[in-house]
């Protein structure tokens, strides 16, 4: 019988399993939209592609991003780099949405001012009323075209289209309107776990398989 160990993936057979998510790896994303007093919300999510102009957007039906992208479709898209994973973590943890504190696997509290508890600053937008996050290497101003229920029910989906985008300086090809892959390292969550392109930075406070590394998360 061969006992060697064999690269994932790798093995000619797989096991059937049922995870209780489906987390594979997508970047981060900060979503900065406007609350109905004019104040602004922020809210990490951590489904998000992007298709030509237009970026797709997975959010939980409950918060407030979703109620306040229903109705003022305006929104900025910051996507963070590695060493923000602990500020999103704490943003993991808030609400702006009053109704919803107490509620969710986190319990999450209350917070009108998520900028300042998560540590960041805001940012004037272009095109769009709510700010960035200057932070952000990349930011990109948008607008909801469809906001709607997903197939199950359960979540919302998102179509923004992208009206400017906005980039540090040293992510970008001189001469160019290209990014630079090299540069760039997004925030990663896979399977509630917190990556960039490397080894693993900490590990989000709802995962099911507690990290094998030194670095704890933070609450």
């Amino acid at each position: 019988m061969d006992t060697a160990p064999h690269p994932a993936g790798n093995t000619g057979t797989h096991l059937a399993i049922t995870p209780s998510i489906l987390y594979f790896g997508t970047p981060v994303v900060l979503l900065s939209t406007e609350n109905a007093d004019g104040t602004f919300n922020l809210a990490p999510i951590s489904s998000a592609w992007a298709l030509g102009q237009v970026v797709v957007l997975g959010l939980g039906r409950q918060g407030q991003t979703g109620a306040n992208l229903a109705v003022r479709p305006e929104l900025v898209i910051n996507l963070p780099e590695p060493g923000h994973w602990a500020a999103v973590e704490r943003l993991g943890e808030l609400t702006g949405r009053p109704a919803a504190a107490g509620h969710g696997p986190r319990r999450a509290r209350y917070e009108p001012d998520k900028f300042a508890a998560a540590g960041f600053r805001a940012q004037a937008s272009h095109t769009v009323r709510p700010p960035r996050v200057a932070e952000c290497p990349i930011q990109l101003e948008a607008r909801a075209a469809r906001v709607g229920a997903d197939a199950a029910g359960d979540f919302l989906i998102v179509e923004a289209r992208v009206l400017k985008v906005h980039a540090d300086p040293c992510l970008v090809v001189p001469g160019t309107q290209h990014i630079e892959p090299a540069a760039w390292s997004p925030l990663i969550y896979n399977f509630r776990h917190y990556f960039g392109l490397g080894p693993e930075l900490g590990h989000s406070g709802v995962s099911e398989t507690p990290s094998r590394s030194a670095v704890a998360s933070v609450r």
